[in-house]
Order: structure tokens, then sequence, then C-alpha cells
């Protein structure tokens, strides 16, 4: 089935934890996993572009669809979301039962709509460089080279600016290379749209309106004031002279005012470009140590803050950096503009607390050790190249559901944030970004997806009349982007799921069980009540579901736990959980709180086949006898004369047992007569540098280690603990691991003695 569920994937970009539905509201709180889909809106998949707007339902304003009933002698079509009659308009393209429109063909239930009226043409994308200045000379250098590669890179039509920050912060004005000039501000205070509209001279040579909000040209600002700061990147490649680093003290932390530079930069693409595609992307070297939102004093003395830390709420400026970032998303949604952040430095630069500027407005996120690290070389390289993969960068996203009646809309976990327009379909119960049917999305991409949650609705919500009379619920997801070229486009997804009821539910429900997508659903629901409730416990929470759902869908004796038994269907299902209990995602002692608040916002971000990788990594195994194979997740995969390659998304390790590694060091595979171990050392290269290739934005790190080596413990990290300090079943050549967990036999062990003895 996972195969089958693959390819409704590949076809319409989604994937559901259930494809056969309870009919019932309880029946749903019996199966214990939500009812959930993970949305993938901008998925490449062979699809029908559409040179004309769609047709909508007048009541709900569903789309037309192949589920719509269709008359074609009355030209009346009926909406299957409302049960509403509306009439084709008379343009609308070769109506007829023979030649029907293209959308409301049984294989098209994901079309794409582009708008052909020229009100619906936005102008080209908008980058605006926010430069940290205070890194030492080598680390600027690293970064001026890679943004000099950028500039390259990017589309000449795209605009252009560049503000710098250290103590203070300067907005580069371009439109003059032959003298460059800068406009300094406090890095103290927090600025705002008219503070910086007076100090950047706007109206000098045009009064300013007396009314209204300036805004824009359409709203008073002149195109040539616009084009001092903001300009083509084929006329900024000068832009990188007017930087020079900061004087950075060796005996404290730099003044660093990164919350006044964000903020400086949002007012002045709200004032030139509001509403039109614009990134900001901050490269920032180091912590906030000035401004309205520090995450440390300069005093290097002072630790970092520790999730521990948070936890006692022992930090003295978490909770103020984290509302100034709050405030700061609210205005970038307001202007639909992103926040991309670039934080390459060996200390915390303050994640956790821009967390949700990032994740709300759809930016992305890079988490490095240096600037001349390769994973941000190539990480801001794949922004703007599309040669070797396309991202398939997008803006000014709207993301909208229609569903049958008999469903309800709890909410969204993912890159996106409420437009607050409630309505029918709202659930009384919220998860993540609900109250709403509609969401806005600044930034997306060809991977971005979405975790949308529903409840069935109560008998007193719904007519029993139309449910009788069908079997099938109905979802419909609509989103509205601004595509590369500048135009707005608008793709429907429309799919049915049957609904099942009565005694034999649960048999019914079994074939349509989605594991992978129903364990992406249970970690992004985990980190979410992770942040959200303080007095939460994930590891009681994850077994606790995984008791309950073994015990409602398995069969067995009591007191025998030999004798229960559960659906292949669910077979992976308790594995998943293991890993998932063991994952940086509920183990955060483990990071930093700046590596969970970057693991979590890219596990929002993506697709199911990718987050599988998070939790549960693939391990294959390389040896002179015998082709490359996948092997288990298990210690016992370590044997002597292999190699071993773990794909765990964010690392790929290449872990050469002991005598591999000797023979290397030996120079054997410089040698002709060794010329098949050659061959073994380069095959796991060439797999690592396919998977770095095919990864898309997030590119993973890469650690070469060998067998009792200290970086082993990039894969010792990830294995099942089945072979222990005292255990007797260790392969030759094979590994042990120290640690207090329990392997994953023993934690079945347990968990089948519970369920049986409930």
């Amino acid at each position: 089935m996972t195969e089958e569920f693959m390819d409704l994937e590949q076809k319409d970009g989604i994937r559901m934890t259930w494809n056969v539905l309870p009919g019932t509201g309880q029946e749903a709180t019996n199966i214990i996993i939500p009812i959930a889909a993970i949305y993938t809106p901008l998925k490449p998949s062979p699809m029908t572009l559409l040179p004309y707007s769609p047709l909508r339902c007048s009541p709900c304003r569903a789309v037309l669809s192949p589920f719509s009933v269709l008359d074609y002698v009355a030209e009346i079509w009926t909406c299957p979301f409302c049960y509403s009659r509306n009439r084709f308009p008379s343009y609308y393209p070769s109506l007829s039962q023979q030649n029907p429109p293209t959308e409301l063909l049984p294989e098209h239930t994901t079309v794409e709509y582009q708008f052909q009226h020229h009100q619906y043409s936005i102008p080209t994308p908008v980058y605006l460089f926010v430069v940290d200045t205070c890194v030492i000379e080598e680390e600027f250098e690293f970064l001026k080279s890679a943004l000099c590669q950028a500039l390259h890179l990017i589309p000449d039509n795209a605009i252009v600016g560049l503000i710098t920050f250290g103590t203070h912060v300067q907005v580069h004005e371009l439109g003059f290379p032959q003298m460059p000039k800068t406009h300094v501000f406090n890095g103290n205070k927090e600025v705002t749209k008219d503070q910086l509209l007076d100090q950047l001279c706007f109206f000098l040579e045009t009064p300013r309106p007396t009314v209204g909000v300036v805004a824009g040209p359409r709203d008073g600002l002149s195109a040539e004031s616009i084009r001092r700061f903001l300009l083509p990147a084929t006329d900024c490649q000068f832009l990188l002279t007017s930087m020079d680093p900061w004087y950075v003290p060796s005996d404290e932390r730099p003044t660093r005012c990164t919350g006044t530079a964000l903020n400086v930069a949002a007012c002045l693409l709200g004032a030139c470009v509001p509403g039109s595609g614009a990134r900001i992307m901050a490269f920032v070297g180091g912590p906030s140590t000035k401004g309205p939102a520090p995450i440390i004093s300069k005093t290097l003395s002072e630790p970092f803050r520790t999730h521990n830390d948070l936890k006692k709420d022992n930090v003295p400026f978490y909770d103020k950096a984290v509302e100034f970032y709050k405030n700061l998303s609210k205005q970038l949604l307001h202007q639909c503009h992103v926040l991309d952040l670039f934080a390459c430095a060996l200390d915390q630069v303050g994640v956790a607390e821009m967390k949700s500027a990032v994740q709300r407005t759809g930016g992305m996120i890079v988490l490095s050790e240096s600037f001349g690290h390769s994973i941000f070389k190539d990480s801001l390289r794949r922004v703007f190249q599309s040669t070797d993969y396309d991202i398939g960068l997008s803006f000014n996203g709207i993301f909208e559901i229609n569903c049958s009646k008999d469903i309800k809309v709890q909410g969204i976990i993912g890159p996106c944030a409420s437009l607050e327009r409630k309505g029918r379909l709202c659930s009384d119960s919220v998860i993540g970004e609900g109250n709403t049917i509609a969401w806005k999305m600044c930034g997306l991409d060809n991977q971005t997806s979405l975790c949308i949650f529903f409840d069935i609705a109560t008998i007193g919500d719904f007519n029993e009349i139309v449910r009788s009379e069908s079997n099938q619920f109905y979802f419909q997801f609509l989103t509205y982007y601004q595509h590369s070229d500048g135009r707005m486009r608008l793709r429907s997804t429309t799919i049915s799921r049957k609904w099942v009821s009565g005694l034999s539910y649960k048999q019914d429900l079994l074939p349509g069980f989605d594991q992978e997508a129903a364990i992406i659903v249970m970690t992004r629901l985990v980190s979410f009540k992770m942040e959200t409730e303080p007095a939460f416990d994930p590891i009681r929470w994850i077994d606790r579901s995984l008791i309950r759902l073994c015990s409602w869908f398995g069969d067995y004796q009591k007191d025998r736990p030999s004798s229960f038994n559960i659906s292949p269907r669910f077979s992976n299902f308790p594995e998943y959980m293991f890993y998932l209990r063991r994952s940086q995602f509920v183990q955060v002692s483990n990071n930093s709180p700046d590596e969970t608040a970057y693991f979590r916002i890219v596990l929002n971000r993506e697709n199911v086949s990718n987050s599988i990788l998070m939790i549960q990594p693939t391990l294959i195994s390389y040896s002179l006898d015998l082709s490359p194979k996948p092997v288990p997740l298990d210690v016992t995969s370590i044997a002597d004369g292999k190699i071993l390659l773990l794909d765990s998304y964010f690392t790929i390790v290449i872990f050469h047992s002991t005598t591999i590694a000797h023979w290397r060091k030996a120079g054997y595979h410089k040698q002709t007569e060794f010329e098949a171990f050659a061959a073994l050392l380069q095959a796991p290269h060439n797999e690592a540098d396919r998977i770095i290739k095919e990864r898309g934005s997030t590119v993973p790190r890469l650690v070469i280690c060998d067998q009792y080596s200290s970086q082993a413990r990039f894969l010792l990290a990830k294995l099942n603990p089945s072979v222990m300090h005292g255990s007797d079943n260790r392969p030759p050549g094979g590994e042990v691991i120290i640690t207090d967990d329990v392997g994953f036999q023993e934690f079945m062990d347990h968990l089948l003695q519970r369920i049986t003895n409930v």
C-alpha cells in the first residue's frame, strides 16, 4: 500500500494518515492517530496549465472539479461541497459532453490556472541582503565571496538592496555608485516606517501625502526615490565593495544589533514594495547583544541559554526577544514578505527566538559553523541556481480549504499564518494555526508541505440525510501564489475519500492507514505540544498513544504477550515510534535551543519522504563480495570489511570499519592491482554526492569517519542499541553501544506486556 500512497502523492501532492475515514466523531476519537493530510501545494507533477480563470461556486467559492455533477443540456453544474447549482458562463471553453472542460476529466484532480489579466501581474521579486559585519576578517571574506556568486546567479530582472549591521545599522544607497552613501540608524532603537521615510529623505523632491499610508509608488512614493535603495541585479555588481568588517574585540562579544537591522529591513520593504514578492535574506555570524531583541550580554563569562534554562524560566532576554520577532512576523505577513536566515557561527545566534518570524513567513533557514562551510555556500547557491535542481521559489501565497460539511478543519502546523477567516468548517478544537479556512504563505517552494488536521463533525453539526445518501468525503485545497515569471497562479487539488461506520468500521479502516504519513503527523504534533504546553511529557504521550493504538487495532489474549497480532498495515509503526522517542525532536537536551528550533523549522516544511529520514534514517552497506544493500538501522550492521552509508537527512555519514580504514591508510586503493577496493571506497561517495545534489534547499552535512573515531558518534547515535556492554551477540569486528536507552526488542516486550495487561 505504501507504493499506492506514493503514487497518489506524486499525482496530487497529498498523503493522508487515514485514506478511509470514520463516519462519526466518536469513532474518529477511538482511532488515536489524527485524521490529517500532509499536502505539498507546489509539488512538481504532471498536470495541465489552464490559461483562464477558474469557475467557482457562488455560495462556498469551491472550484469546478471532476467531482462536480454536470447537466450539459441546462449548462449547470452542482458543487459537491455545498450542493449548490451554478450556471456555466457563455464564454466557458468547449462545453459539451463529447469534449468536456479539462478540469472535469477524472484524471485531472489537480489543475493549475494562470490568470491572464494584467492586474494579476506583480513586479519581479526583491532580495534585500541584511549582512552581519561583526565577524572576523576571514569569515567576512568567505561571506563576501558567497554573496558575489549569488549576485551572478540572481535573475537580471530581480531587484536587490543591501543593509549591513554591527553596532549600528547602515542602509546603503545604491543609486549613485560613483559616490557610495549610507544612512545610519541607532542599533539600540526600534524604527517605525515613518521614521525611516524621514531619515532616508524620501520626500525631499516631492511633497509627502497629507493623508493615507505611504506604501509604494501607488501611495505617493516616487519610483526614483525607491531606486536609490533597490536596484536591478545587473546594476548592483558593485554593491559588495560598500561593505567593510566591523572591529571585533577579543575580550567581549561583539556589539551586534540583529533585531534592529531586521526591523529596518522590514520597514524599508514595507515602504517601497508592499504586497510584492520580497525576501529579507539575513546573514548572521553571531548572537545579538544590543537593541530591542538581544539574546545574551557582551560578557564572555555569561553562558548561552540551554533547554534546562528555558524550562526553569531562567533566561532574562528570551521572552522579550520572542515577542519582538512575533511582532516582526506580523509586519512581514501584512507586507507579504519573507525572512530567510543564514546563521553561520560556532555560537548560538538566536534561531530559537527568531523561529516564529522565519517559519510563519515561509522562510528558509541554514545553520552552519562558518560562512566558509559548504553547507552555507551550496545552500545559498541553490536559492538562485536552477541548472542542477530548481527549488521553485514562489511568493505571495494564500492557501484555502474547502471540504464536505461533515468535516471540520482544526488547523495547520507548517510554514503559514492564519488569515482569521472563520467559517462553518472551523472546528472548536484548534491545533496550530486554526480558527480559519485560509492561511497566508509569503514564501513557498516545491517541497513546502503543510500538515492539516481535520475533525469529524458530531451528529448535531450535519444533515444525516445528506450523509446517508453518499459515503464520500470531499476535500479541496486551493493555493494562490506568484510564480517566478511574476504572474499569479491558482493550483486546485480536489480529492475524495470514503467514510465507513458501524460494527466493522475498524476492519474497514485498516486498508487506508498510511504509516509513513501517520508518524510524520505525530512528530509534528509532539513537537508542537512540546513548544506550547509547558507540562507536556513527550515520552509518556508517545507511549500512551502507541499502547492505545495497538490495543484498539490488535488481536491478543489477556496476559499472553506472545499472542499479540496486528495488521501488516501497522507493521512498521511501532518501530517508527521507537525511533521518534530517540530523535532530536524529542531528546532536546542533546542539542542547543537553536539547533532544536532549526530541526523543527525544517521538519514543519518538508514532505513525507524527507521527514521519514529525520526520524528513521536509511543505512546502506558496501562490501567487496556483495553489492550495496540496505541493512537494519542496528548496531549489528557494523561488521569488519564493510562501509556503511547513513542518511539522516541533516547528516550523511560514510563509516569505514577497522579493516577498511587500515587498508585505506596503507594506500591499497592507489595500487592498480586493488582496483576493486578503490571502487568500493568510491561507491558510497558517489551515492552521497547524488543524495546531496537532489536534496533540495537543505544541504546535509557530510561526515567521513572510521570505526572507534570521535566522529563515529554521528552513526552510533542513530543505531538501535541491541548490542550493549556485556552482550554476547557482538559480531566479529562489530561494535557495542554504551547507553541507558533500551533496544527495540526490549521496547516491544514492554509494549506488548502493557497492551495485554490492559
